[in-house]
C-alpha cells in the first residue's frame, strides 16, 4: 500500500527501508530520527492515523535495538519499538519471534533436535536470554552486544562478575544464559 487507506494492516519487520529513504507516497517525511534517536516525533503522526483507520499491526521482529558498526560502535531503534509505541496509542499487535516462546518452540521444532542439542546465541537479555531460558533452550550470551554500554566494556571485553550479575538481575530477573562470552569473531576464528 503506498497510503493508510489503502492498507488493511501493519507490518513491523524491518525499519531500514525507511532509513534508507526509498520512495515513499509522501517525501517529505523522513522517518529515519526514529532509527537513528529513536524520536516517535515523525513515526507518531503515522501511527495515530493507522489508528484511526483501525489497521491491525503485526510485528515479525520484535528486537528493540541493533548494534550498528564492525565493532558495534553504534546502534539503531528497531520494529518492536514500533509494535509497542502502537500498543501505547491503543493499537493491537500480534507478534512474533524473540522473545516469545512459540518462536523458539518452531525453530526447535523445523530443526527436528530435542532443545538439549540446540543453542541460541544473542545479545539482548530482554529477546534472546528470556526468551531461550523460557523456552528451555540451552543460550549463549554475548557481552559485547547490545548491552555493552550499560557493561562500560569495549568490544570483546567480558565485565566483571559483579557488574554481570547486577545488569542481568535489573534486565531479567533469576534467569542466567548457559554460557557467557565476550565476542564472536572472525579473526580469532580457527584456520
Amino acid at each position: 500500500a503506498t497510503s493508510v487507506a489503502d492498507a488493511d494492516f501493519l507490518l513491523f519487520h524491518g525499519s531500514e527501508v525507511w532509513y534508507r529513504g526509498q520512495d515513499t507516497a509522501n517525501e517529505d517525511v523522513s522517518l529515519s530520527p526514529f532509527i537513528e534517536e529513536g524520536s516517535f516525533d515523525n513515526v507518531d503522526p503515522l501511527l495515530k492515523e493507522c489508528l484511526a483507520a483501525k489497521l491491525p499491526a503485526v510485528c515479525a521482529n520484535p528486537d528493540f535495538i541493533v548494534q550498528t558498526g564492525p565493532k558495534g560502535e553504534g546502534f539503531a531503534n528497531m520494529p518492536g519499538k514500533l509494535a509497542a509505541r502502537y500498543e501505547e496509542l491503543g493499537g493491537g499487535c500480534a507478534t512474533f519471534g524473540k522473545p516469545g516462546v512459540e518462536h523458539f518452540e518452531a525453530c526447535v521444532r523445523k530443526l527436528g533436535l530435542e532443545k538439549e542439542r540446540v543453542c541460541h546465541v544473542g545479545d539482548s537479555l530482554h529477546h534472546d536470554i528470556s526468551g531461550a531460558v523460557n523456552a528451555g533452550v540451552p543460550v549463549v550470551f554475548v557481552t559485547s552486544g547490545i548491552h555493552r554500554m550499560t557493561f562500560g566494556t569495549g568490544f570483546g571485553e567480558l565485565p566483571g562478575e559483579g557488574v554481570l550479575e547486577e545488569v542481568m538481575e535489573k534486565e531479567v530477573g533469576a534467569m542466567r544464559p548457559s554460557h557467557v562470552v565476550p565476542a564472536f569473531s572472525r579473526a580469532a576464528a580457527p584456520k
